[in-house]
């Protein structure tokens, strides 16, 4: 509904703009207005176009306001302080669009005519030399949710886990794999200093077959990638998380990839040779402060190189724009991928990464600092088995990637509405409650008439019907932020408006029959929506609580 407004008014704009000698005018927004204000929409435009045309923005308000007045889509048009619009949708639009997500709610938010993206999203990529660990599950969220959000927004969206199976790290795996399964034979066999240290090694080692003994630290590293990776893949089906590809780093490596990347860069004439090395020279525009090596002076390639040819590799496969999502160990790692992405010719726009901060574990006040399992961090596993996988996805997607995390183990297991996932998944329970006991009392759920949606005058329907019809504005700014936060406030926000409108209206009225047919159909609307936004966030919308 708010699509087809958006293009009325923008068209009815650009008519003003035409008649009042405005060129190139502004994007039209809309948001809520502040709860003093008694209206649907506030709209900030003219205070755009006042500096252009040198008017106030009071009057440009005004004038505009009286243009688009005569739109089916509104009731009432007002001018406002210092130079809003504020509408008033009119109740036959709100209760079409709450009839459009009832019959079609997997179109619910898909935007028409869109320019669709063709984007690539690369995330968790778990250094296949551990488990998967508690931060990962924030990335995971992030990731997936993003890509179900952006599909239903009508972009192309292909998922990716990238694996580090190549270099110095899967060397040490391997040599620790190696040292416990000499050191389980009683042979005297030390983990190397810098090697890896907790239990799963020892479990790794332990899972060898007979013949391990006689086996290389190489063939160690291999037989250990694939016990990590195998458990890897069954952390992400238990969190509800499907890659379209694992991509290997190995693959770049039996392809040439990297001398490719190489040889496009001396081309372009980024790259010098000091010390030795082959560095990447950067540009004057650069955001990184210095020079990065390419090839150490052993001739051994770096990870940075390695990464630049998976990045090549992606937008050579036809993506336009390359999400990544990065721990906050990362941040420094942003500008030097940025510059390598202009050094191979494309737009600096073209990668866009997404660093999330760390995640700090409590029960209550008491900070969690250890793994009984691992002795050195807590894993995914460990937490979804104890708090299970809604609330862990509902709690990693309810913060910003920017900001700090605080998981309390404790209120994500309590089944009250201090718990937002609880909060929101009782509403969906209480709805289909409700659909169950509507037969008994002579109620059977249908499309109410014309006549029968009208009667949806409290102002709490009203909250609720204006709720429905901003879903899709909280999936364009999920979009914009490149976050799922936005939805769980949104779902959040629609759950307490129908909190507050249980408490006041009845919605199973044998006396009122043609009320309770459109309020059970409000409900189900209230329902689909719920369902659907937790859907995108990888979490259950359970019929009964």
């Amino acid at each position: 509904m708010l699509d087809k407004l958006r293009s009325g008014v923008e068209r009815e704009i650009r008519a003003w703009a035409a008649e009042n000698g405005l060129k190139n005018p502004a994007p039209v927004v809309f948001a809520p207005p502040p709860p003093h204000v008694d209206a649907d929409i506030c709209m900030p435009w003219p205070m755009s176009a006042a500096k252009a045309l040198k008017r106030k923005p009071l009057d440009i308000a005004a004038s505009l306001a009286e243009k688009i007045s005569s739109l089916p889509e509104i009731g009432k048009s007002e001018p406002a302080p210092p130079g809003f619009v504020n509408l008033t949708l009119n109740l036959s639009g709100l209760t079409d669009h709450l009839r459009a997500v009832l019959s079609e709610p997997e179109k619910h938010g898909r935007e028409e005519n869109i320019t669709a993206r063709s984007i690539i999203i690369e995330y968790v990529s778990a250094n296949p030399t551990g488990p998967v660990h508690l931060a990962s599950g924030r990335a995971a969220t992030l990731g997936d949710s993003l890509a179900k959000i952006l599909r239903r927004r009508g972009h192309s969206v292909a998922t990716e886990f990238y694996v580090n199976d190549a270099g110095r790290q899967v060397r040490l795996l391997g040599e620790s794999v190696k040292a416990r399964h000499e050191e389980a034979a009683g042979k005297d066999s030390p983990v190397p200093e810098d090697g890896y240290q907790g239990d799963y090694i020892k479990d790794i080692a332990n899972a060898a077959p007979a013949e391990a003994s006689a086996w290389s630290a190489e063939e160690f590293s291999k037989f250990a990638i694939e016990q990590m990776l195998a458990a890897h893949r069954s952390d992400m089906a238990l969190f509800g998380v499907v890659f379209d590809r694992w991509y290997l780093e190995s693959e770049l490596h039996e392809r040439k990839a990297l001398d490719a990347s190489l040889k496009k860069l001396k081309d372009l004439g980024r790259v010098k040779e000091k010390d030795g090395a082959v560095w990447l020279s950067m540009g004057d525009d650069a955001e990184d402060d210095k020079d990065r090596v390419l090839v150490r002076a052993d001739g051994r390639p770096t990870y940075f190189l390695a990464d630049i040819a998976y990045h090549q590799d992606k937008l050579e496969r036809g993506f336009k724009e390359l999400i990544d999502i990065w721990g906050a160990d990362h941040h420094g790692y942003v500008p030097r991928m940025k510059d390598a992405i202009t050094a191979l010719g494309y737009p600096k726009e073209t990668f866009l990464p997404i660093v999330h901060q760390l995640v700090r574990l409590f029960k209550g006040t008491e900070a969690v600092k250890m793994s009984k399992r691992a002795g050195e961090f807590v894993t995914l596993r460990e937490l979804v088995e104890d708090v299970g996988l809604d609330a862990c996805r509902y709690f990693f997607a309810k913060h910003s990637p920017n900001s700090h995390m605080n998981f309390d183990i404790e209120l994500a297991k309590k089944q009250t509405q201090e718990n937002p996932v609880y909060y929101v998944q009782y509403v969906h329970a209480r709805i289909r409650s409700i659909f169950r006991e509507a037969p008994a009392k002579g109620i059977e759920p249908r499309h109410p008439r014309e006549d029968e949606w009208a009667l949806l005058t409290d102002p709490t329907e009203r909250d609720l019907l204006k709720k429905i019809a901003w879903f899709p504005e909280a999936l364009k700014i999920c979009e914009r932020d490149l976050s799922p936060h936005p939805l769980t406030t949104y779902l959040g926000e629609l759950a307490g408006l129908y909190h507050a409108f249980y408490e006041k209206c009845k919605v199973l009225s044998p006396e009122s029959p043609n009320l309770s047919t459109a309020r059970l159909a409000l409900c189900g609307g209230v329902a689909a929506v719920i369902k659907d936004g937790l859907g995108l966030l990888g979490v259950r919308a359970p019929e009964k609580m």
